[in-house]
């Protein structure tokens, strides 16, 4: 077995033992020290320097939001003992810890992955053990660096948190063999090994955000929302807006306001330069320009966008297979008008089928009936409603959990349809006493049925 398998073990061992009153100080001392500023700013500025993805302000804002809206949702809840009880059923349920979380770690925003996965697991009275993606590796050494500083102040068994210095595939195979619990933050591949490890597995969705504006929308207030989500961090969030879909008689003001609030929108020419730049051979994106400027963006396709800090490219067929489509991870959104609503609602299902299933899909509208066709007939996990999909992960202007781990359910390849939380984290034990005798109504059960039933038993009859 793995040596950082056996130290953190022990070191969990010991954890299982604190109290809950215990555990949320520990948890509190490294939420803070984590949300520091001086400590935020570092390791914003290590993640870029080291993977040059996305830019450090983005960065810094993206982890500071995300420790704090952990920490709040987290905060008061036990994670140990009984958590819940019914007693006209007779029922306790306990929470216990899952014992050693594997967490495989993205490239892109590396700190804030790597502390937002710390928190639930200390919360639950778990330890972890981290690979990282090559690209971030010094980035995720620094961070976890920080909280085992922390945890040996505070006389917490400092191997409840390690890194895995070498972290090949072969070793994070090993890894998550030996590990209770799998968690894979990072691309698909990494999740597909993740569910194949052996070992129970949480995986998170590819995204490919689709947005519908209808003509019912305020196309100021979406083209604000979409602008800042797409162009955040240079669009390499999986939750930033990918592809919109606009109702025609409201496009060009849509359009309009995308320009001015930072965004160029590309001509045919240009579109149809982006799209070659982006996915050179027409399906495989570019590795090189993830998460680069709009404007060295534009640069690599060949023309000029000024100081914008979004591409908008243009496409006639939301259904068709262009690759404009597909998820970005760059500061561009792909715009195609529509007609008819319903063939919207389709079109988002054929892109999303294509990449980025289960993950999330938007609408911006003030009909409740559409909103509610869309929900409806979507297969996602999210459908994000005026406000931009950026959301998904979290936000202090909607009630969904923060995580950085998003699950896409079957439709994306995942086990969860959901917020990957705390409560992730825990094995459960239910307590079942006895009660009074339950008797099944069975005229309120089968209603209508019954006296079929009852014809069949006696045609059944020997």
């Amino acid at each position: 077995m793995m040596d950082e398998i056996v130290s953190a073990r022990a070191a969990q061992r010991e954890y299982a033992r604190w109290s809950q009153e215990r555990v949320d100080d520990l948890v509190a001392a490294v939420g803070w020290h984590c949300y520091r500023e001086d400590n935020a700013r570092r390791l914003a500025e290590v993640s870029y320097l080291e993977t040059h993805f996305g830019n450090t302000e983005d960065l810094f804002r993206l982890y500071r939001q995300r420790v704090l809206g952990i920490l709040m949702d987290m905060r008061g809840h036990r994670t140990g003992g009984v958590v819940e009880e019914n007693h006209e059923l007779g029922l306790a349920r306990l929470a216990k810890p899952v014992g050693v979380v594997a967490v495989a770690g993205p490239a892109t925003a590396p700190a804030s992955a790597i502390v937002c996965n710390i928190l639930p697991v200390l919360k639950t009275r778990n330890a972890v053990i981290f690979t990282s993606n090559p690209r971030a590796r010094e980035a995720s050494e620094q961070t976890v660096a920080l909280v085992r500083q922390v945890l040996a102040d505070q006389g917490a068994p400092v191997d409840l948190v390690a890194h895995l210095g070498i972290s090949g595939k072969d070793e994070t195979r090993r890894l998550m063999t030996a590990a209770d619990l799998v968690v894979a933050v990072g691309g698909a591949g990494t999740v597909r090994r993740a569910y194949t490890s052996g070992t129970p597995a949480i995986g998170a969705g590819v995204g490919n955000p689709t947005v519908i504006v209808d003509e019912t929308a305020d196309p100021a207030v979406a083209a604000r929302h979409i602008a800042d989500g797409a162009a955040f961090n240079h669009g390499t969030s999986c939750s930033s807006e990918s592809n919109v879909l606009v109702h025609e008689s409201v496009r060009g003001a849509f359009l309009e306001q995308l320009s001015r609030y930072g965004a160029h929108v590309c001509d045919r020419a240009a579109s149809a330069r982006l799209e070659r730049v982006l996915w050179p051979d027409g399906s495989t994106r570019n590795r090189a320009l993830v998460g680069l400027t709009a404007r060295r963006t534009a640069a690599a396709a060949g023309f000029d966008a000024g100081a914008a800090h979004l591409l908008v490219a243009g496409c006639d067929d939301p259904t068709g297979d262009s690759p404009l489509l597909l998820e970005k991870l760059a500061p561009v959104v792909t715009v195609c008008g529509y007609r008819d609503f319903g063939a919207a609602v389709a079109a988002v299902n054929t892109i999303l089928d294509r990449c980025g299933g289960g993950h999330s899909c938007g609408i911006y509208s003030s009909s409740a009936e559409r909103i509610a066709t869309l929900a409806h007939a979507t297969r996602t996990a999210r459908v994000v409603v005026n406000q931009s999909t950026m959301t998904n992960a979290g936000s202090f202007t909607s009630g969904v959990p923060f995580t950085t781990t998003l699950s896409s359910g079957t439709w994306g390849g995942c086990s969860l349809s959901e917020n990957v939380t705390w409560r992730h984290l825990l094995n459960y034990t239910t307590v079942t006493r006895p009660i009074g005798a339950r008797v099944p109504d069975e005229a309120a059960i089968f209603g209508r049925h019954l006296d079929t039933v009852a014809g069949f038993e006696q045609l059944s009859a020997p």
